[in-house]
C-alpha cells in the first residue's frame, strides 16, 4: 500500500472507536503471554515444514550413500590410480584418502595441459567399468543435503521446544477464567500436546539422522565433529557434478577426434584423386605426343599408296593449289627430318626408299595441275 494510502487510512479512524479497543485489550489478563503463544500457533506449521524436509534429505543421503556399491567401486578406483601414479614416492601404497581428495582430482591435469585426471579416471570407467557411471543417480539427495546446515538445524529444534514450553507453562500459570467465553487455556491446551507430539518425532528423526551421519563418518575414516553434514555432502554434490561433466567431455572430445579424423581422411582422398587425375592427364599428353607424328606418317604414306593425295578434286583451282601445297610441305618436312623413319610403321619400311620418288612424281603432278 503507499505511503500515502496508509497515511489517510490512519487520519481517518476514529479516535474513539480506537481508544474503546484499547481500553479493551487493557483489560484482558496476561495478553503478553496470550499474543506470543498465538503467534507460535500460527507459525508452528511452517517451522515443521522447514525441520522436516532438511532432516529427510541428510538422512536419505547417509542411506543412499551406504547403500551405493558404484560409488564405492569408484573410490576403490581412484585409490589404484593413485597408488599406481605415486608408485616410488613417499605416498605408495595408501590405503585410503579424504572424500574431499576427490575435487582435488581435476587439478592433476597431462602433459598437454588437455586431459586432467578426472577425466583420466571418468574415460577409464566408461571403458572398463560402464556400470560406475550410475552411481550420480544413486546419490540423488546429495544436493539437497549439501545444503542443509546442522547447526541451524539444531537451533530451530532447540527454539521449537523452549516455544512448546514456554506456552506450556503458561497455560499452567492463568489464572481460572472469569469469562465463559475465554477459551484460550483450551484451545491452547490441545495444541501444546499436537505441537509436543510433532517436535517429539522430529526429534527422533533427527537423532537417528545424525546416528547415520556417526555411521558415514566411521566408514568413510572421518570426524563427523570436524566436518560438518553441509561441508561432507558439498564435497560429494560438487565431485558428482565435476564427474558428470567429465564425462560430457569426454564425449565431445572423441567427437572432435572423429570430425577431425574423417575431414583428414577426406582431404587425403581428395588430393590423391586430384595426383591421380593429374598423372593420367600427364600420360595422355606424353601418348599424344608420341603418337601425333606416327598418326600424320600413317595417314599421308596411305594417301600416297591409294592414289588419293594425287586425285583433283573439282573446284577453285586456287583452293587446290593451296590444299595440294600445304600437304606435300607437311609430307617432305616430316620424311626430311633425321628421324622420320623411326617414325614410319614397320610394315611400310620397305617402301621408304620409294617416298622420294613419289614425293617428287606428287610435285610434278601438282605443278602440272597448276
Amino acid at each position: 500500500m503507499p505511503y500515502q494510502e496508509i497515511k489517510n487510512v490512519i487520519l481517518e479512524v476514529n479516535e474513539a472507536v480506537l481508544t474503546e479497543s484499547m481500553i479493551q485489550m487493557g483489560a484482558v489478563p496476561r495478553l503478553r503471554p496470550r499474543l506470543n503463544a498465538i503467534l507460535f500457533k500460527l507459525q508452528f506449521s511452517e517451522q515443521v515444514e522447514n525441520i522436516k524436509p532438511e532432516i529427510v534429505s541428510v538422512t536419505a543421503a547417509c542411506e543412499e550413500l551406504r547403500k551405493s556399491e558404484n560409488f564405492s567401486s569408484l573410490l576403490e578406483i581412484t585409490l589404484l590410480v593413485g597408488n599406481y601414479m605415486n608408485a616410488g614416492s613417499r605416498n605408495a601404497g595408501a590405503f585410503g584418502f579424504s572424500i574431499s581428495f576427490l575435487c582435488k582430482l581435476r587439478d592433476t591435469k597431462s602433459t598437454d595441459q588437455k586431459m586432467t585426471l578426472l577425466h583420466f579416471l571418468a574415460e577409464l570407467c566408461e571403458n572398463n567399468y560402464p556400470e560406475v557411471l550410475k552411481f550420480p543417480d544413486e546419490l540423488a539427495h546429495v544436493e539437497k543435503a549439501s545444503r542443509v546446515s546442522a547447526e541451524n538445524l539444531q537451533k530451530n529444534l532447540d527454539q521449537m521446544k523452549k516455544q512448546i514450553s514456554d506456552v506450556e507453562r503458561d497455560i499452567q500459570n492463568f489464572p481460572a477464567a472469569t469469562d465463559e467465553k475465554d477459551k484460550f487455556v483450551e484451545k491452547m491446551t490441545s495444541f501444546v500436546k499436537d505441537a509436543q507430539e510433532q517436535y517429539n518425532k522430529l526429534r527422533m528423526m533427527h537423532s537417528n539422522m545424525e546416528t547415520l551421519y556417526k555411521e558415514l563418518g566411521e566408514y568413510f575414516l572421518f570426524d563427523p565433529k570436524k566436518v560438518s553434514v553441509e561441508e561432507f555432502f558439498m564435497d560429494l554434490h560438487n565431485f558428482k557434478n565435476m564427474f558428470v561433466q567429465a564425462v560430457k567431455e569426454n564425449q565431445k572430445r572423441r567427437e572432435t577426434e572423429e570430425k577431425m579424423r574423417r575431414a583428414k581422411l577426406a582431404k587425403e582422398k581428395a588430393e590423391k584423386e586430384r595426383l591421380e587425375k593429374q598423372q593420367k592427364r600427364e600420360q595422355l599428353i606424353d601418348m599424344n605426343a608420341e603418337g601425333d607424328e606416327t598418326g600424320v606418317m600413317d595417314s599421308l604414306l596411305e594417301a600416297l599408296q591409294s592414289g588419293a593425295a594425287f586425285r583433283r578434286k573439282r573446284g577453285p583451282r586456287q583452293g587446290n593449289r593451296k590444299v595440294g601445297c600445304a600437304a606435300i610441305s607437311q609430307l617432305e618436312s616430316v620424311l626430311t627430318r633425321d628421324d622420320a623413319m623411326t617414325c614410319v610403321p614397320a610394315k611400310m619400311s620397305k617402301k621408304s626408299e620409294e617416298v622420294p620418288t613419289i614425293l617428287e612424281e606428287a610435285k610434278e603432278l601438282l605443278g602440272r595441275a597448276s
